[in-house]
Order: structure tokens, then C-alpha cells, then sequence
């Protein structure tokens, strides 16, 4: 019969290998053999970990509702076997499926009793990656000071252990505080040198987060011909990785600049493209901000809309046991 546990273990970990590549269609095919052998044998710790990931999967493409259910199935089930670690993961990625929806509040409060589990198992890679979305939220509520505290804390446990990755996700969102409070110098410094680090790794996916951010901060400036190049990159990227959300929010991002500069019939390609992404994803909140966007006044009063409000993009956790 051979080793029908390892055969679970091996089916899950390639899938998470796809899922990181972005072939998400070859991903869910292996999580799914791994969790019929794991539900098969009985394996209740790794059912719950596959369950995870899948919902990781969907909400990585999206798809928001699925993913809910997925980590509330996984979420029940560590809670059963009393598997601290991985009722901490799955609650800090139930509060990313919030953040995604803009439900800052409810993210937060996920994240908060994420945080108090990982703390006590000593699991520094996921009260990390809490530590860096709790400095997200409050990043968009506006409270700088709080998010920096939070992000730079992050930074500081990455360098201790030698998490370059992590390094790179931290610098990232530390330069996001800044370019949100206008010090367009400092956030550069910080994206440049979180650019520099996914580039040393091959990390494409943050990469094009990076990419993304360093685009906004040029069109924030008026910079619009350095904006688009790094749009242009990020979109390429994000169509290699097949990551649909990165996508959306680069089309997005470019139809601004064009709007910015009062080419209003490429902006609106763009942001048609963008749209029917949302669609696509069932992400109706964005939908709503691109159906928002005023129409250009007529030619004659020879003034254009305000300065574009670009999308920023931070962070993902995939388990591989």
C-alpha cells in the first residue's frame, strides 16, 4: 500500500509549490488528493492544514466566500485537537480575508486573538506576519505612528533570524506608512531596498507588490512616464504569476495615471479591464470604488479631475506540513 500518510504530506506540498508559482488550477487538484488521503486515514491535524491552504487559495484568487468556509472548517478542527499553532494561523488568515474586504474592524479583531495564540506556542514566523497586518490596518486608518511601531517591530524580529523574505515584506510596508504620510523620499528608500532584496530571492509576487508601490509614489509625484514603466513591470508580473487581484488593482493604478494626465479614452480601457477583473473575482467593494470615478468635465472649462487615488498592495501564509 506504500506510505499513504507521506503520499498526503508530498500531494499537499506540491501543491503549495503551484499555488506559489500562481497555477492555482494545479494547485487545488493536489490539495484535494491530499485531503482525501489525509480525511481517509484519519489525519485530523494534516486535514486541517490542507483545508488552510486551500483556503488560502481561493482567497488569494478572490474568492472570498469560499475561502471563509475553508478556514472555519480548518479553524474547527484545530480547535478540537488543540493545535494552538494552527488555530493562530488560520485565525490571522480569517482576518486577511476581512482586510481584504475592507472590514478593517473585524480583520483586527482576528488578528488580535491570532496574536495572543502564536505568542504563547513561540511560533515567530506567523506572530510575525500578524505583527505586520495589525501595522496594516492601522496604516489605513491613518494611524501612522501605531502602523510604524508595528511594521518596524516586524523588521526587527526578520533581521534577528535572518528572514530575508521577511525583510523585504517589512521594508515594504514600512515604505507604505511613508508614501500615506507623503514622505515620498523615505518610502522610496524603503521600497528600493525591499525591491532589491525580492530581486536577490526571485520573489515575484512581492516583487510586484513593490514594483506597484514604487509606481504610485512617481505618479503621486507627477512622475507619470517613471510611473507607468514600473506599472507596466508589475503587470507583467502579475499576469505571469496569474495572481488576478495584483492584476486588477495595476490596471486600476495605470487608468489613473491616464486619467491624471486627462487621457481619458485609455483610462477608461484600463479601467474597464479592471472591472470586469472585479467581476471575475466577486470583489463588489472594488467594483464599486471603479464605478465611482467621475466623469471628465467638458473640454472647455480646461480642467481635469483631482490626482488619481492608486491602489497600494501589501502582503500573503501558505502552510506546508
Amino acid at each position: 500500500m506504500g506510505d499513504r500518510n507521506g503520499e498526503g504530506v508530498t500531494l499537499n506540498n506540491i501543491g503549495v509549490v503551484y499555488l506559489v508559482q500562481g497555477d492555482h488550477e494545479s494547485a487545488l487538484s493536489y490539495y484535494k488528493q491530499a485531503l482525501s488521503i489525509r480525511r481517509e486515514l484519519g489525519n485530523r491535524n494534516g486535514e486541517g492544514t490542507t483545508l488552510d491552504n486551500i483556503g488560502t487559495l481561493y482567497r488569494l484568487q478572490g474568492n472570498y466566500k469560499d475561502a471563509l468556509s475553508y478556514y472555519e472548517q480548518a479553524l474547527t478542527i484545530y480547535r478540537k485537537v488543540k493545535d494552538r499553532y494552527g488555530e493562530g494561523n488560520t485565525l490571522n488568515n480569517i482576518g486577511l480575508v476581512y482586510k481584504s474586504q475592507g472590514n478593517y474592524q473585524r480583520a483586527l479583531f482576528y488578528y488580535e486573538q491570532a496574536l495572543v495564540i502564536v505568542q504563547k506556542v513561540e511560533n515567530y514566523s506567523v506572530e510575525v506576519n500578524i505583527i505586520n497586518n495589525i501595522g496594516f490596518v492601522y496604516n489605513v486608518r491613518g494611524d501612522y505612528q501605531s502602523a510604524l511601531s508595528y511594521h518596524e517591530r516586524a523588521l526587527a524580529i526578520h533581521k534577528k533570524v535572518g528572514n530575508r523574505v521577511g525583510q523585504g515584506k517589512s521594508l515594504n510596508n514600512i515604505g507604505l506608512v511613508y508614501s500615506n504620510r507623503g514622505d515620498y523620499q523615505s518610502a522610496l528608500s524603503y521600497y528600493e531596498e525591499a525591491l532589491t532584496i525580492h530581486r536577490e530571492l526571485v520573489n515575484p509576487r512581492e516583487e510586484g507588490n513593490t514594483v506597484n508601490n514604487i509606481g504610485f509614489v512617481y505618479s503621486s509625484q507627477g512622475d507619470y512616464k517613471t510611473a507607468l514603466s514600473y506599472y507596466e513591470q508589475a503587470l507583467t508580473i502579475n499576469r505571469e504569476l496569474r495572481d488576478r487581484s495584483g492584476e486588477r488593482t495595476t490596471l486600476n493604478n495605470i487608468g489613473s495615471v491616464y486619467r491624471s494626465q486627462g487621457d481619458y479614452k485609455s483610462a477608461l480601457s484600463y479601467y474597464e479591464q479592471a472591472l470586469t477583473i472585479n467581476r471575475e473575482l466577486v470583489d463588489r467593494a472594488s467594483e464599486g470604488t471603479i464605478l465611482n470615478i467621475p466623469s471628465p468635465p467638458p473640454p472647455r472649462f480646461k480642467c481635469y479631475p483631482p490626482p488619481a487615488t492608486c491602489e497600494k498592495k501589501f502582503l500573503p501564509t501558505t502552510r506546508t506540513p
